[in-house]
């Protein structure tokens, strides 16, 4: 499995930005999805997650109302919509697959840079 993400950029504070992670494989559909970010200095947190078939989905508490993670199984791609950016989303974000058998995420994409200026 391997996860391509896409979609980062640098942004003024209350722009938007959508990210993009693309997965090679039969059997996206069967993997939750979860992206997770790295500030500078920090260690990575988790921000999102969505469910095999997208009907659950759950955020961490500082992006809940501003950030929407989607998924296209068709396509084999999961989003990240980000609306509302503050300076404090400037991070490293990266999307993740794991079985869902399991609780740790097992694949990881290479990450894209998000800068929010202020």
């Amino acid at each position: 499995v391997q996860l391509q993400a896409s979609g980062g950029g640098l942004v003024q504070a209350g722009g938007s930005l959508r990210l993009s992670c693309e997965v090679s494989g039969r059997t996206f559909s069967s993997y939750p999805m979860g992206w997770f970010r790295q500030l500078p200095g920090k260690e990575r947190e988790f921000v999102a997650e969505i469910s095999e078939s997208g009907d659950s989905t759950y955020y961490t508490d500082s992006v809940k109302g501003r950030f929407t993670i989607a998924r296209d199984n068709a396509k084999n791609t999961v989003y990240l919509q980000m609306d509302r950016l503050k300076p404090e989303d400037t991070a490293v974000y990266y999307c993740a697959a794991r079985p869902s058998t399991t609780t740790g995420y097992r694949y990881w994409g290479q990450g894209t840079l998000v800068t929010v200026s202020s």
